[in-house]
């Protein structure tokens, strides 16, 4: 072998080797947070070790970039804002486009959230937050919104079972009385009336994490999940 062939073969080896090290640092780079958000897919069910069937809701994790580290002394708290899902040029201001620059977006993003809770070390604006911030076993608290169902009645909205269903009652699926006497003459704060149903933020703690797929960006956490499908879902740590 020539002397320039094996000087040749000896840059090939070391380009092979800058683009190993770039590769393992580049995924090293990826920030660990105290929590997550992801999409929510739908229900299905496992099965543990010992073969019993556990219900599972399957929820989709959209890479998440870092767009912003708020502290106590510029912000009054702390915490690291998170964006996913970019938007159009056409659906982006000028403000949005400014914000995200630093981010690695060219465009705005439809997903912008925050993780409150201590800033962990390392975490810079553009790094990627790893789907490995959640492991399987923890325990986290799950924050989403119940389906909004709008204007509904007392019968949907609170269960009254309602009057007689035959023809000349006319009292079916009516509230019936909401006032009272004389004393004290007026209906009471918190009387259960037709109203909007559902869209409320609803928050369940010690919820379990089954599983985490990162070749797939799936989180599989136990039982049900709040909200319809494809509906935000916020995952953290307890």
């Amino acid at each position: 072998m020539s002397e320039e062939q094996t000087q040749q073969e000896n840059k090939n080896q070391e380009a092979a080797e800058n683009v190993e090290v770039s590769a393992s640092s580049e995924a090293s780079a990826e920030a660990k947070l105290n929590g997550l958000y992801a999409f929510k897919l739908g229900m299905s069910s496992v099965y543990d070790e010992k073969g019993a069937s556990i219900p599972v809701t399957v929820l989709q994790y959209k890479p998440l970039y870092v767009s912003q580290i708020k502290t106590k002394a510029t912000d009054g708290y702390e915490s690291v804002q998170v964006a996913c899902d970019p938007k159009r040029a056409t659906r982006t201001s000028a403000a949005q486009k400014k914000h995200l620059e630093s981010a690695g977006f060219e465009n705005g993003a439809y997903v912008i959230k925050e993780v409150r809770g201590e800033v962990p070390e390392g975490v810079a604006v553009g790094q990627k937050v790893s789907i490995d911030s959640l492991e399987k076993g923890d325990s986290i608290q799950m924050i989403g919104y119940s389906k909004g169902r709008g204007f509904s009645g007392a019968v949907k909205r609170h269960g009254f079972g309602g009057g007689p269903a035959s023809h000349g009652s006319g009292f079916h699926r009516r509230p019936g009385s909401i006032g009272n006497c004389e004393e004290p003459g007026r209906v009471m704060a918190g009387r259960k009336m037709p109203g909007q149903f559902g869209n409320h933020r609803i928050n369940i703690r010690n919820v379990q994490v089954v599983d985490v797929l990162p070749e797939d960006n799936v989180i599989l956490v136990k039982g049900p999940v709040p909200g319809s499908r494809n509906s935000l879902v916020q995952l953290m740590k307890v």
